[in-house]
């Protein structure tokens, strides 16, 4: 299993504000009996309102290293074949990748870089470090 990203407890601390119930730390994903995947965070939530439950799959990105495009690439690539094995293990949870804010608009508000999440359907939970808690969601 992969060492935790160091905004991992930002980002828990941020959706537990939210009203979200962290039910996995990490999520963990077996597939076909001999991969094992691990997201960062599995949480759900209760619409009072609809009596209706959410899940969702947060992997956490921090994006500190020297090169942001390297670090997207590698990003999506993890997001995209994390989306398909949730789609045959968990197929009622959605994927968020969560990006800290000030990433996000230096980097994640470039056109180019918006048409690529947009194309690979990339879904963003943004998170504010200092306050930790959650900005803005973007599906």
């Amino acid at each position: 299993m992969a060492a935790k990203d160091i905004f991992h407890h930002v980002v828990r601390t941020a959706l537990e504000k939210d009203g979200w119930v962290i039910t996995d730390d990490p999520l963990h994903i077996r597939i076909g009996g001999v991969i094992d995947m691990y997201i960062d965070l599995g949480a759900e939530k209760i619409i009072a309102a609809q009596k209706d439950e959410q899940k969702i799959a947060v992997e956490i990105k921090s994006f500190i290293g020297a090169s942001t495009i390297s670090e997207f690439h590698l990003a999506i690539g993890q997001f995209i074949n994390y989306r398909y094995a949730l789609e045959e293990e968990d197929p009622e949870r959605i994927l968020y990748l969560a990006v800290p804010q000030t990433v996000y608009n230096d980097f994640f508000k470039l056109s180019f870089i918006q048409s690529i999440i947009r194309r690979s359907q990339l879904k963003l939970l943004v998170y504010d470090v200092e306050q930790e808690e959650i900005v803005q969601w973007q599906a």
